[in-house]
């Protein structure tokens, strides 16, 4: 069971990363494409309006699907002086609490991004300029929150833990 979780966690890893890296090479491609045409064919900049938005929306699944990574790996904005001067006891029974309130409140963020993604559903919004329905920029948050409860449950089960893993800062 432990090696078929393992597995999984696996996978939906390689899947973040695969998705999150492909995003910003679109972006990337997308906005230098844009650039070159408003630089050397201005007049067609208008036709291209539409890049713009889609690298916007992008950019929320870019940001969404990367903060679960960041958790598991440490990565995350954290003021962590007092903590790691803490002794042992107290310091598990902070990263309990501090790993109850993280799933907790993701999964209420996911319950919030569901209700916003079924309302903005109703409305039948649109894009301006992809025409595509407009839930889909609310659909990140669920999803992005989602993959930061996972972390923090995995964090509880004891299956990962943030802040063992080494720091990888070359320094001279």
């Amino acid at each position: 069971m432990r090696k078929m979780l393992g597995s999984l966690l696996a996978a939906i890893r390689i899947i973040e990363r695969v998705l999150v890296i492909s995003i910003n090479l679109i972006m990337v491609g997308l906005y230098t494409f844009n650039v070159l045409v408003r630089e050397i064919t201005p007049q067609y900049s208008s036709t291209f309006a539409w890049i713009d938005e889609a690298t916007r929306l992008l950019m929320v699944w870019a940001v969404f699907l990367a903060i679960g990574l960041a958790l598991e790996r440490g990565r995350q904005v954290a003021v962590t002086t007092l903590f790691e001067k803490m002794p042992d006891i107290p310091r598990k029974a902070v990263n309990f609490l501090i790993n109850i309130t993280g799933t907790v409140f993701s999964c209420y963020l996911v319950w919030l991004g569901i209700a916003m993604v079924k309302f903005v559903m109703r409305t039948g919004q649109l894009s301006p300029t992809l025409g595509m329905p407009m839930y889909w920029l609310y659909v990140a948050p669920s999803v992005g929150f989602s993959l930061l409860a996972l972390r923090y449950l995995l964090e509880l089960a004891g299956i990962n833990d943030r802040h063992t893993r080494p720091i990888l800062i070359e320094t001279k």
